[in-house]
C-alpha cells in the first residue's frame, strides 16, 4: 500500500511538471488549526473590507473534508508567471504582472482539469474538486503544509529556490497519498524590506496585512470610492500592486514563465498615460479581452485612472 501511495504521488507530481507547473506538493486533509484563531481575529479587525466573502463559510475554509465529500489529500500546485518585461512608458499607470496576459483562473483551471482526468485514467476512479482563488479554500497555509515554502511578512507564499511570483492552486481529492514534509522554517530573518517598502502601510505588522489598506484591494475589490485618505499614496498603481514583492530579496530567484498564455498583451505594454487617461470601454474590452483586469470592470479601471490623476 506505502508503495502504491509513493508510485501516486510521484506520478501526479511528474504530470503537474508536463502541465508546466512549477511546484507541486501533497498535504493530508484535515482541519488548519493553526489557522483558526489567526483568521478570526483578522476578521474580527475588519481587515477584510468589503471582501464580505472572506466572512462566509468559515467552517470550510479551516477544512477541506467540508468543501469534497471523503476527502484525504490537499494537493497544491504553483504556476509561475513572473516576467521581466514593463509597461513602455514609465509615467504610465501601473499594471501588476500577473494581469499581463490572460486570466489565471482558466488558465489554471483548465490544467487543473486535465490533472484530475489523468489521475482518474491511471489511478482509478478519484473524485475531487479543482481550487483557484474562488472558494474557501486558504491556499497558502495549504501550500506551506505541503511543503513549498513559507508564508512571509508580506503574507504571501516564498519559495527559497524561486520566490513569490507565482499562483497557488489546489486539487482536494478523495484518497490517500504520500505526504510531503510541511515547511516550518522561516527565512525573511530580520527583513523588513516589504513591510517598509509598503506605499500605504498595508503590512501593518509583520505577518498581517490590514487588507482593506492594500492597492491591490483597493483597485481591484474595493465597489466604492476610494478613500481620500490614500491620495498620493497609490504609487501609480491602476490595478493591483507588486511592491512588496519587487522589494523582496529572495524574488532574485525569480525565473522567467513560459506558459505561453501568460505573454504579456503587447498593445497593453505600448500604451502611454495619455491612452490610459482616454480609453474607451471597446478599447478596454480589446485589451482585456481575456484578462483577470475584467475583474475591476471598465468603470472601476476608469475610477481608479481618475483617482492617480486628480
Amino acid at each position: 500500500m506505502q508503495h502504491n501511495l509513493q508510485a501516486y504521488s510521484k506520478l501526479i507530481k511528474k504530470e503537474a511538471k508536463n502541465l508546466g507547473f512549477m511546484f507541486c506538493g501533497i498535504a493530508k486533509a484535515g482541519f488548519l488549526e493553526e489557522e483558526a484563531p489567526r483568521l478570526e481575529n483578522w476578521l474580527k479587525q475588519g481587515m477584510q473590507g468589503e471582501m464580505h466573502y472572506m466572512e462566509n463559510h468559515f467552517d470550510k475554509r479551516l477544512d477541506p473534508r467540508l468543501l469534497v465529500d471523503g476527502a484525504r489529500s490537499v494537493i497544491s500546485l504553483g504556476l509561475n508567471y513572473y516576467t521581466e518585461q514593463t509597461q513602455a512608458d514609465p509615467s504610465t499607470p501601473r499594471i501588476s504582472k500577473y494581469a499581463f496576459g490572460a486570466d489565471y483562473h482558466l488558465v489554471i483551471k483548465a490544467k487543473l482539469k486535465q490533472l484530475l482526468e489523468v489521475i482518474n485514467e491511471k489511478i482509478g476512479e478519484v473524485h475531487g474538486r479543482a481550487f483557484v482563488d474562488s472558494a474557501p479554500v486558504l491556499d497558502k497555509a495549504w501550500a506551506k503544509k505541503a511543503g513549498l515554502g513559507w508564508i512571509g511578512k508580506n503574507t504571501n507564499l516564498i519559495s527559497t529556490k524561486k520566490g513569490s511570483f507565482f499562483f497557488l492552486a489546489e486539487l482536494i481529492v478523495d484518497i490517500e497519498l504520500e505526504y510531503d514534509i510541511p515547511s516550518t522554517a522561516d527565512h525573511c530573518g530580520t527583513c523588513t524590506r516589504c513591510v517598509d517598502a509598503c506605499p500605504t502601510e498595508a503590512i501593518v505588522a509583520p505577518y498581517v496585512v490590514d487588507g482593506s489598506r492594500c492597492i491591490s484591494y483597493l483597485t481591484i475589490e474595493l465597489k466604492n470610492e476610494i478613500s481620500h485618505e490614500f491620495k498620493g499614496k497609490m504609487d501609480n498603481w491602476m490595478f493591483g500592486c507588486d511592491v512588496c514583492q519587487d522589494v523582496c530579496p529572495w524574488n532574485r530567484f525569480s525565473v522567467l514563465n513560459s506558459e505561453p498564455a501568460f505573454q504579456p498583451n503587447e498593445h497593453l505594454l505600448e500604451m502611454d498615460r495619455r491612452d490610459w487617461e482616454d480609453i474607451t470601454e471597446d478599447v478596454f474590452q480589446k485589451v482585456f479581452k481575456n484578462s483577470a483586469v475584467k475583474r475591476t470592470k471598465f468603470s472601476g479601471l476608469k475610477r481608479n485612472i481618475a483617482f492617480l490623476k486628480s
